[in-house]
Formats: C-alpha cells, structure tokens, sequence
C-alpha cells in the first residue's frame, strides 16, 4: 500500500473512481447496510479512522476524501454541496453498493450530509450532522461579523488569498486550528504532521477553500428547497459542548419531521475527540430508526 494510503484501519481497501471525469478516491471495508462518512475541512477520510473499525463490524463503510481533498482531484469546479452530493452517489454506484445510505457528515461534510438528505431524500435512510452551521438553515447568521459571527467563513471565500497568505504556513495553521477547536492531545503531532500534508501549496489549500466559496450559493439552494418541503428521514444533530451546541439542532426543529438533537462532551471533533461516546451514540440512534 503507498505511504498516503497507510491511514485506512486493517480490513480497508482504498479504491479510487471517475465520476464524471474527476477522480474520487474511498476507503472502503466492512459488510451491511451502508454508511457514508464525510469529513470536514482541513482534514481528509482519515478523520473517521478512530470509529471505522466498530462500523464495520455491521456496516459497509465508505469513507471518501471530498472532492478537492486527499487523493481525490482537486477540479476548478463542483463544490457546491447538492452537487457533491450527486458525485457522492455516483462514487456509490462506481464502487458497485447501492443504498439507502445512513449518512454522516462533519463541518463541511454536515453541509454535503444536509444537502443530500435535502435534494436526494430517496438515497439517505438517516443523516447525522456533527457540529456544524449549515447554509440556508444558521450558517449565514453565524458567519456575519457585524453581528459576532465567524470571521473565517468570509477570508476563505475570498478568491486566492488565502491561499497566498498560508502557503507555506500550513503546520502553524494547522496546528493553531486543530488546538483551539478540540480537547488537548486529541491530535498527535504525526496527525497535524499529516493534515498539514494534505493541505501543503496553493493547490492543495486551494481545493480546501473551494468548499467555502459556494457557501452563499449553497444556502440560497436549500432555502429554495425549504420552502416546499421538510427532511422526513431519521436526522440526529449533535453540536460539541464547547462548539455548535444545540443552534444548529435548534435551528433545524422547523424543518425537520423525525429530529433528535443531542450535545458531545468535546469541542469540534466529536467522533476524534470522544469516539466511544460517538459510537454510542450513532448506535443507538440507528437502533432506534430500524
């Protein structure tokens, strides 16, 4: 197996697929119903590695690096959330497995969890959203400055720039990132090492910042969709104690039929940081929706 392969827990075969002319590329292991683990921005597939294991044990596990990301290519265009969904699903039927899917996304990948359950209900047997804002239900409140939001949101939508400024930066910034946002030592310095890595030069950061610049796209999408119709599907929305907390689980109660909203004992990474209570947790949701 190459060294950027050697992450995927034993039992994990990485396999890689065109989908529409961009490669994207999985971990895949386990056998039974299928479950998508989506990462967040800046990591890759490797977020999940810590609960891939226990997944699999019941579960085909498929863990892809988003586009832009990882070993996936890192294509100019397609980063809007509904339309990574739709490559998401053409992964799946590349890779032979057919849903429907329990779907788990963190930070960015929450947005693309969301969206899929939004526009393609018919693919997803439950969404799992971990601690995210997401676009069109509480992101655009939470990233307006004039009001206290987020300031990261607008910088990395900015064309180029950020990618000029952190260029060759990228262990600082990774390391002060990963250590505001999460329980100390959760991270190893091989695992920033590691991110630091993936995201190394402008073309790298670049494809990670592609996800930020659809944002105001992605909301106006969803709230169009919100507008005539509701997530009927299971949905457990979980914010970190320190992070999200229950505003994204409050802000989807008008939206969604079948909701549980629960709070982590972590910051941001909840499934890095607390993956015992994560898997708890994810179990007896899926328990409870059969």
């Amino acid at each position: 197996m190459p060294a950027h392969h050697a992450w995927p827990p034993q039992g994990f075969d990485v396999r890689a697929v065109d989908v529409d002319g961009v490669r994207l590329s999985a971990a895949v292991g386990g056998a039974g119903p299928l479950i998508v683990l989506l990462h967040g921005w800046p990591q890759t597939g490797r977020a999940w590695a810590k609960v891939m294991p226990a997944l699999a044990e019941h579960h085909t596990v498929v863990v892809p690096d988003l586009r832009g990301t990882g070993e996936s290519e890192r294509p100019a265009d397609g980063y809007g959330k509904a339309d990574q969904a739709d490559g998401l699903r053409g992964l799946i039927a590349a890779l032979g497995l057919a849903g429907p899917a329990v779907v788990v996304g963190h930070d960015i990948g929450s947005m693309i969890a969301f969206a899929w359950a939004l526009h393609r209900p018919d693919d997803v047997a439950a969404v799992v959203l971990l601690d995210s804002y997401l676009p069109g239900v509480d992101l655009e409140e939470s990233m307006n400055v004039v009001t206290g939001g987020s300031w990261h949101f607008g910088f990395f939508m900015a064309p180029a720039i950020p990618e000029m400024l952190l260029d060759g930066h990228e262990l600082e910034f990774i390391r002060a990132t990963f250590g505001a946002r999460s329980t100390p030592s959760t991270f190893t310095d091989e695992n920033l090492a590691y991110y630091a890595d993936a995201y190394r030069g402008r073309d790298r950061l670049r494809g990670g910042f592609e996800h930020y610049r659809t944002l105001l796209d992605d909301g106006r999408e969803n709230r169009a969709a919100l507008a005539t119709r509701r997530l009927t599907m299971p949905v457990l929305s979980i914010g970190g104690r320190d992070s999200v907390g229950t505003q994204t689980t409050d802000a989807l109660r008008p939206h969604a039929d079948n909701l549980t909203g629960l709070v982590a004992p972590t910051g941001h990474f909840v499934a890095e940081e607390a993956p015992e209570w994560f898997l708890h947790t994810l179990n007896s949701f899926l328990a409870g929706t059969k």
